[in-house]
């Protein structure tokens, strides 16, 4: 009797597991695609469903760099190809002018994985309070590194020539806020005597900084 009840618990154990992990996985799709039909991305009727609905052109082409940061991001989400709608992937070219940066920012619905196609990088991501620590290095050509999902992380060519790197992300649409906008351009406008608070610094200081926005 005593060995019949072992079984039966091991058999009852595996079936709690077996459905704990079916739970835990996405869900299988139950259809071929979904192609979004850009009004509110609801699936497009597949017998409208074209080869363009699938397609992108023009990741080739450099972006523009003359800007005060000297970077350009090309995207391919939901929004260049309406078939990614569901798949839970996208992608982007950035181009870097020398010691041309991305700016601070994190993407509130992806982790990245950044590949180096040409030139030399400085990439980091910083670590959650309280530890607030950075986590850095330097990229050449070929090399890979990721950024978590929802950490704060930044790009820099450390070169004298143009840089280029593809990332890809693991949703259709991952988001970005870029630290700078989102604290010193919000509308409506944090309070200056808020920021001036959190930064330590005079009001004075957060009004010049928000001037530049």
């Amino acid at each position: 009797m005593a060995y019949i009840q072992v079984v039966l618990l091991l058999s009852l154990l595996l079936a709690l597991t077996s459905c704990f992990l079916t739970f835990a996985a996405d869900p299988a799709s139950l259809q071929d695609f979904c192609v979004a039909d850009m009004n509110g991305f609801a699936c497009k009727n597949p017998a409208w469903v074209q080869a363009n609905d699938f397609a992108f052109s023009g990741l080739h082409n450099p972006g523009n760099t003359g800007n005060p940061f000297g970077s350009a991001i090309t995207p391919v989400t939901v929004a260049q190809i309406p078939a990614l709608n569901t798949l839970g992937i996208s992608m982007v070219r950035i181009d870097y002018a020398p010691w041309g940066v991305v700016v601070p920012h994190y993407h509130p619905r992806a982790t990245e994985i950044i590949t180096v196609i040409e030139g030399s990088l400085e990439v980091g991501f910083v670590t959650s309070n309280p530890d607030n620590r950075l986590i850095s290095k330097t990229l050449q050509k070929g090399d890979v590194f990721v950024f978590p999902v929802g950490l704060v992380h930044y790009q820099r060519n450390i070169g004298n020539m143009n840089a280029v790197t593809i990332s890809g992300l693991n949703s259709q649409n991952p988001g970005v806020i870029t630290i700078g906008n989102a604290v010193f351009d919000s509308k409506p406008d944090i309070s200056t005597d808020i920021l001036a608070k959190a930064f330590q610094v005079n009001k004075n200081i957060v009004q010049q900084i928000k001037g530049k926005f």
